[in-house]
């Protein structure tokens, strides 16, 4: 493109021929993706997918290509796992490292921060898991299918705020707060599990070997580095490590963000003062007809300009913002298409829908997740230790209880690691998390709406206009 096809405006803004025609289309679609529904929708999408293909003419090379054995190697060093493991073990390390981000986040400056904000939600995530792992055992007792008791537990984040989202405003924002923070606790929760509960055997060399790189990562926050790639390193090793010991390599990424420093280089008054000093800088740099490409002072203002608004983020609010679109519409989606698709026997429907690891999945997510979050959350409020949040009815609570019970991209996590080489176990079990999943959903839907008045306008209105206070991260 040449300079004359360039067009400058009054403003002050240089516009190619097509660039404002292009921005019309390139926006809506921007907007779309950053919209809580939009990551939901896809992850649906994917699980239907994953359903017609294993069901469908394609399920022979649906199973042949998951089960395919792919390897990186260095030399005599070699590792090599099915495509099905890469994905579990390996692309889900990076949802795990958000959930971390966010649990960081949410303990130092979200509603975990505040002791009164925190208590309703964390004993409503407690009653949440507890309630459901004991309708699930109450039903497998022994032998194998005991092993799933951890399945229940959990909640999709995702799903369940995608759900929330598209009651608009019949859904109170502290309502949604409140969900968001108790799938938060629920996924602290579900990582314990993991940690404690799913490890098999240990090696101890490797897992000593893993202890002393989360010690390096802790040195590394405690020095002040904050260039993201020392981090990423060690935790590479660290995920190797672990998946070396027994313990799931997936918690290297959880590990990994706990460590991710959360202060930022610069206050508000010293990042004021640079921006200041950097545009004084820039203005007197500036000579008429030339713009950043052609004259290099302002090029190097510019530059700095940009250092200095890195240094102002925290990392882990960097990281989080960077790494939230990529986990939501690339890596959760992938776990989905592999790990959804289950043959559907119709001829054997009778039977499967009476399999207890299936009943105690669905009472677990439906019944249990609804009796556990709306119970603790009752004792709670009854015995003065938590408030119900601003705006919102304990009937809403409730609500919220059954959309807590879609329990998609964890449960289904939790449920390969219970039944590894157990295809029979992990097909009920799968069966029953898409089934009381959508169950759960489509209830805690329609009861949110039913008991939701719609916010005026106004009241929204003043609600983004209302200024949010924040702890200071350190």
């Amino acid at each position: 493109m040449s300079k004359s096809d360039l067009h400058a405006s009054d403003d002050g803004l240089t516009l190619a021929p097509w660039e404002k025609s292009f921005r019309r289309i390139v926006t809506p679609f921007e907007q779309f993706l950053h919209r809580q529904t939009t990551s939901g929708l896809l992850l649906m999408g994917m699980a239907v997918l994953a359903l017609v293909l294993a069901n469908g003419p394609f399920a022979e090379a649906y199973d042949k290509i998951l089960k395919t054995y792919v390897g990186i190697g260095f030399g005599d060093w070699t590792l090599k796992m099915s495509l099905h493991h890469w994905i579990n073990d390996a692309l889900m390390a990076f949802f795990f490292f958000v959930v971390g981000l966010e649990l960081k986040r949410e303990f130092l400056v979200g509603e975990l921060a505040n002791p009164r904000n925190a208590a309703l939600p964390i004993a409503a995530a407690i009653g949440g898991m507890v309630v459901p792992a004991l309708f699930y055992f109450a039903l497998n007792p022994s032998g194998d299918a005991a092993a799933g008791w951890g399945i229940p537990m959990a909640t999709d984040i995702a799903f369940a705020i995608g759900a929330m989202a598209l009651l608009g405003t019949r859904a109170p924002k502290a309502l949604v707060t409140f969900l968001v923070a108790l799938a938060i606790v629920d996924d602290l929760g579900a990582v314990m599990v993991i940690a404690v509960f799913y490890t098999d055997s240990i090696a101890l060399m490797p897992l000593f070997i893993a202890v002393l790189l989360f010690l390096v990562l802790l040195v590394l926050n405690r020095s002040g580095v904050r260039d993201p790639v020392p981090y990423f390193l060690v935790a590479v090793l660290l995920w190797y490590a672990l998946l070396s010991s027994g313990v799931h390599a997936t918690l290297a990424g959880v590990i990994g963000a706990m460590t991710v420093p959360a202060y930022p280089k610069y206050n508000p008054e010293r990042f004021s003062a640079h921006v200041r000093a950097l545009m004084d800088r820039f203005d007197a740099s500036h000579r008429s007809g030339q713009n950043v490409m052609t004259n290099i002072e302002l090029r190097s203002e510019v530059e700095a300009l940009r250092n200095g608004v890195t240094l102002v983020e925290a990392p882990l609010q960097r990281l989080e913002q960077f790494w939230h679109m990529p986990v939501a519409f690339l890596v959760i989606p992938i776990f989905a298409l592999a790990n959804a698709g289950i043959a559907i026997d119709t001829g054997a429907l009778g039977e499967t829908l009476s399999n207890p690891v299936l009943m105690g999945v669905s009472l677990g997510l439906i019944l249990g997740k609804f009796i556990g979050i709306t119970g603790a959350s009752w004792l709670a409020i009854r015995l003065g230790l938590a408030v119900l949040p601003s705006g919102t009815r304990f009937t809403q609570i409730a609500g919220a209880s059954l959309l807590a019970g879609i329990g998609f991209t964890m449960s289904i996590f939790v449920a390969q690691l219970a039944f590894e080489g157990q295809d029979d176990l992990l097909l009920m079990a799968k069966t029953g998390i898409l089934g009381a999943s959508f169950l759960a959903g489509v209830t805690g839907f329609v009861w949110l709406y039913l008991v939701g008045n719609p916010t005026p306008d106004s009241e929204q209105q003043a609600e983004h206009r209302r200024p949010v206070q924040k702890q200071e991260m350190s």
